[in-house]
């Protein structure tokens, strides 16, 4: 199943949303980094990426958390690991 961008953002907003449920989505900019904007510490963030795994049963493997930075980071992983 293929998504569009747009609702892969919605998604991926939304479970990070079920961590941390301050989040204001509008004020995200999705080139900056998410834990800063969001001030999520580390395992927040890992509970996070294994949120999109239980989602979208993408394995993300501990060598690529450090690509994921930003929420564009994150649809640009996810779209190329769904292909």
């Amino acid at each position: 199943m293929s998504l569009d961008r747009e609702t892969l953002s919605a998604t991926v907003v939304r479970l990070l949303r079920a961590i941390a449920p301050e989040l204001e989505p509008d004020t995200l900019n999705p080139a900056r980094s998410l834990r800063s904007q969001v001030d999520l510490d580390s395992m927040d963030w890992l509970n996070f990426l294994v949120s999109l795994h239980a989602h979208f049963g993408v394995t993300i493997p501990e060598a690529d958390y450090a690509r994921l930075v930003s929420l564009n980071d994150v649809l640009d992983y996810l779209e190329a690991q769904r292909g």
